[in-house]
């Protein structure tokens, strides 16, 4: 059956074209059949994944990578269940991302039809809009709205959902009602701050002697503006998960190995698009001690979450930024140098002593790789340009600090783990002529290892590095030191190289240090392509040592829940 070409189908199709939309993550159905093939029509590629989850991760990548919408096609029924995850971690991360999918003819809805299911109910707790199209008439007005919504006009960016019912997809939409105004790309709001907000932070930001500058992903698109400020005010600079990359590992304002000191030390914080969430304490005073705060965002959850500021702008940060420079003219800044100056000081010793360590951290009793001297040789390997996506448990906590680059993804503040492979093939593709790591624990691979004959099919130039310590490291440590015991988290040092190369992937098992330059040569020649890299399970992270999986009571952490405790208690 031909599809019109004044369809619903047709023209979503074309709406998503018009709106800059390249490649569709997806998995067909018969049920979403109409789309697909008039996606293929309007010259949009089709990226078929084997799950539906993978297909919305990789929509999450790409539109957090490319600042664009990402666009996951996924079918009736357990289509949409299997998506859900990706759909809810999208939710977490604030992503730009609409999902799609299509339901049973509606003579067919609610009778026992297959794969016959309310998908909008399921969704609506996670999506910024969820809504199914019955009316061909108000097809491209509903997605035009839906991704206004999923970029964050009207609140917080986040996945958008539509599905439609095949019948309608077939239906024509009249050429009166298929209004230019709903088909065309349109501008991103700027949102300009408020003035008298910003002389408030001038004299708070100019006026302080300790100011710690703490960037999100609400900050991306404004790194030339944190640097310029971060310049002018002397300020100190952590970076997080969601902003990795955006000011330059060498610039003088960088202080990440001294993230435990400065954050109690600093008098002023400023937060630019970035929540106060538990990977920062909750903002607690019993870490942040009475420091004031500034903050800076476009949405309300990145602007007053847990810690109220002394001065809180609601605005684009790049505007916000620039604004800010501009009143603050040739104003003098008051920071201490000395004190950041010190601070630089001893994070480059810090990090000097990890690179020092990570290319010299011998094996375990087993003889098998330390994840340290994986990482040091990864780094070496990859360049300057490169993209890292870092997935796992335990190796993320290894690779956190262990690996750098101007780009850099995780499974983010939902701890959505098994993002790596199919966020590594999202950036493969939006970026093909620049190397894509996914470095990536052995148990959080297994999530989406399927996702390798994606890459594949596609053609992705991925470079996939698996850490293969046989278990869930954290919860083995963890169940040891406090339980005696361990139950249900030790896996197999599987060959992982061996699935890889049923699909047609170049790979290798990397088991010796004296194989690994050579195996890491190959594969960045040969890609897609897949390291399992045998690593010892003696080896014990950061969030292993730190409470991380025994999950305290009022803190992520150990020691914060301890000085939560403290403080609560007037200690």
């Amino acid at each position: 059956m031909q599809i019109d070409p004044d369809s619903v189908a047709a023209l979503i199709a074309r709406l998503l074209a018009r709106r800059g939309v390249e490649r569709v993550f997806a998995l067909c159905g018969g049920h979403i059949m109409p789309i697909w093939m008039r996606l293929d029509a309007e010259g949009i590629r089709i990226v078929d994944v084997r799950d539906e989850r993978a297909a919305v991760h990789m929509a999450q990548a790409h539109a957090e990578l490319t600042g664009t919408l990402g666009v996951a096609l996924v079918t009736a029924g357990p289509g949409v269940t299997n998506a859900m995850t990706g759909i809810a971690n999208a939710h977490v991360s604030r992503a730009p991302v609409l999902v799609v999918s299509g339901t049973n003819p509606t003579a067919q809805e609610n009778r026992g039809g297959l794969q016959d299911l309310d998908h909008i109910h399921l969704v609506r707790s996670i999506t910024r809009y969820a809504r199914t199209v019955r009316d061909p008439a108000l097809a491209l007005a509903e997605f035009d709205e839906a991704i206004a919504r999923a970029f964050g006009e009207g609140g917080e960016p986040g996945p958008a959902y539509i599905d439609v019912p095949t019948d309608v997809l077939r239906r024509v939409i009249p050429k009166p009602i298929q209004r230019e105004e709903h088909l065309r790309a349109k501008p991103r709001p700027l949102i300009r701050p408020d003035p008298a907000r910003i002389d408030e932070a001038v004299e708070l930001l100019w006026g302080a002697k300790r100011v710690l500058v703490i960037s999100g992903r609400g900050a991306r698109g404004a790194g030339p503006e944190l640097v310029e400020l971060l310049d002018r005010l002397g300020a100190v600079y952590l970076d997080t998960g969601e902003s990795r990359g955006l000011v330059p590992d060498a610039h003088a304002a960088v202080v990440g190995a001294m993230r435990g000191a400065v954050m109690g030390d600093a008098d002023v914080i400023l937060t630019v698009g970035r929540r106060l969430d538990f990977q920062l304490a909750y903002g607690s005073p019993a870490i942040f001690g009475e420091a004031r705060f500034v903050r800076i965002a476009d949405v309300p959850g990145e602007l007053r979450d847990n810690r109220r500021g002394a001065v809180e702008i609601l605005a684009s940060p790049a505007a916000a930024l620039r604004t800010l420079l501009g009143a603050a003219g040739n104003r003098t800044s008051s920071v201490d140098r000395g004190w950041a100056e010190a601070l630089r000081h001893g994070h480059e010793e810090r990090a000097a002593k990890l690179r020092r360590s990570m290319a010299t951290a011998p094996a375990g009793s087993d003889g098998r790789l330390h994840p340290n001297r994986v990482l040091a040789a990864l780094q070496e390997a990859i360049g300057e340009d490169a993209i890292v996506i870092t997935d796992g448990g335990d190796f993320l906590s290894f690779a956190r600090i262990g690996l750098a680059a101007p780009m850099m993804l995780d499974p983010g503040p939902f701890g959505c783990i098994g993002v790596g492979v199919p966020y590594g093939i999202a950036a493969s593709l939006a970026f093909p002529d620049r190397t894509v790591l996914v470095a990536t624990g052995d148990g959080a691979f297994g999530f989406n290892a399927i996702e390798v004959d994606t890459a594949v099919r596609n053609q992705a130039p991925v470079l996939i590095v698996v850490a293969n310590n046989g278990a869930w490291q954290i919860e083995v440590h963890d169940q040891t030191v406090t339980h005696g015991k361990v139950v249900g988290t030790r896996l197999q040092f599987s060959d992982h190289a061996a699935m890889a190369r049923a699909f047609g992937m170049h790979a290798e098992r990397v088991e010796t240090e004296a194989q690994l330059a050579p195996a890491l040569a190959r594969a960045l020649a040969h890609r897609p392509a897949l390291l399992d890299v045998v690593v010892t399970p003696e080896a014990v992270s950061s969030d292993a040592k730190t409470g991380l999986a025994w999950v305290p009571d009022l803190q992520p952490l150990a020691a914060w829940d301890d000085a939560e405790r403290h403080w609560r208690n007037g200690d």
